[in-house]
């Protein structure tokens, strides 16, 4: 069974918690214990029904404000898929961590309220979803009971935000009109919205599918080296890594990287298991026909798409610290296993998350977004992101405090 991991986002009050808690409701997920918590939580709707999105306020300042302020994670399954939801914050002071829940989802749900709009939020966190290339935007326009489930508002809605999906070039959006309150069109389908003959957001959920990037690039950035030279395994030596894309095989020719030593894969294995192939984020072993000094931070990858290797780059960063970001401080950076000393050389601009254009003012401060140019003590095995996503990510940290201070999209070289 595949899974699905997706995150909520929206502006504060949108409903993000509420949708959630609604979905699990619906479908059964909720523990006896959960639902009784819940029930003694005294927390109302107008309506006196129970206030879901107590579900994922794990929080105390969550539940007396009645906001998110972390990244919560859900999971529950149906017979179709798995699901890991992420809850991320509306607050544009927590942006940070809607970026963090974001960077590990495949499909962003956007909630609009019906009575704003799209809003500055809105226009923030889509431009967030085209920088980490998420894979699909479905927009939820939410409180739909509050403008009497009005056709003519979601089409509004959906217009506008088509032309916002325009101009940041997101490729895959659906839309769907919800009332997380009182549950239209999140499990069942809506009676009050007969206009609307689209998937419920559960059949959209376990229906959804991804193109198949087809590149046959992948990469095992090395994690541990199992040597265990007991009597019984003398000769054992394997690299242990979660495989990033599709195609590793045994028989592959490698490339070890950054030293560029190259050989083969003898054989890989799962749970003492032999393996003819591995998956998209499959944790194995890796068995070369030859000797390497390899060590944790490198990369084995295929002969014939190979990533950059390289002391300089360009990324995008989102901003994490309420200390702007210092040109004249060595930084870490974090990319899988690796950990190199960087500085940042220059920043070229920050984003107006509203008009999407280039501010040229040389300052990046909290919750901002922008472009920089980094060199490395040591050479970088990265790809880029509008190449193989999941390998351009990475992590700046403060080396003074071990803060994560910002995430990074490697864009060019």
């Amino acid at each position: 069974m595949n899974i699905l991991k997706f995150i909520t986002a929206g502006s504060v009050d949108d409903g993000k918690s509420t949708l959630i808690g609604r979905l699990l409701y619906d479908t059964d997920s909720i523990l006896d214990d959960q639902l009784e918590a819940i029930q003694k939580a005294n927390r109302k709707n107008d309506d006196g029904t129970v206030d879901l999105a107590i579900l994922t306020d794990g929080l105390k300042a969550e539940r007396e404000q009645g906001i998110t302020i972390d990244v919560a994670y859900k999971y529950f399954q149906t017979e179709a898929r798995k699901f890991i939801i992420a809850d991320a914050p509306g607050h544009i002071q927590y942006t940070r961590n809607m970026v963090t829940g974001a960077s590990n989802s495949d499909l962003i749900i956007i909630l609009i309220d019906a009575r704003k709009g799209v809003i500055e939020q809105t226009k923030r966190h889509s431009f967030i979803a085209k920088l980490l290339s998420l894979k699909k935007v479905l927009v939820c326009v939410n409180k739909m009971d509050m403008v009497d489930y009005s056709q003519s508002v979601f089409d509004t809605i959906k217009s506008d935000y088509q032309r916002l999906a325009d101009n940041l070039n997101l490729q895959d959006v659906d839309f769907v009109p919800v009332s997380a309150l009182k549950g239209d069109n999140i499990v069942f389908s809506s009676k009050h919205m007969p206009w609307y003959t689209g998937a419920t957001l559960l059949r959209y959920l376990e229906t959804v599918q991804f193109a198949d990037q087809g590149s046959g690039a992948w990469r095992v950035p090395v994690q541990w080296v199992v040597r265990p030279q007991t009597a019984d395994l003398p000769d054992y030596r394997g690299y242990a890594g979660r495989v990033i894309g599709e195609g590793l095989k045994v028989g592959d020719d490698v490339v070890v990287l950054p030293s560029g030593v190259s050989s083969k894969v003898k054989a890989i294995t799962f749970d003492e298991a032999d393996l003819a192939q591995a998956e998209d984020g499959q944790s194995v072993i890796v068995h070369l026909t030859d000797d390497i000094d390899i060590s944790r931070g490198d990369f084995i990858v295929s002969a014939y798409s190979q990533p950059y290797a390289e002391r300089s780059f360009e990324a995008n960063i989102s901003w994490f610290e309420n200390k702007s970001l210092d040109t004249n401080q060595v930084y870490l950076l974090q990319n899988q296993t690796k950990v190199t000393k960087v500085k940042v050389v220059e920043i070229k601009y920050r984003y107006d998350v509203n008009t999407q254009e280039m501010v040229y003012d040389e300052r990046i401060g909290l919750n901002d977004i922008g472009r920089i140019v980094v060199k490395a003590a040591d050479e970088v095995v990265f790809d880029l992101n509008n190449e193989l996503a999941l390998n351009a990510r990475a992590i700046l940290i403060d080396p003074r405090s071990n803060l994560t201070v910002g995430a990074l999209t490697i864009e060019a070289v």
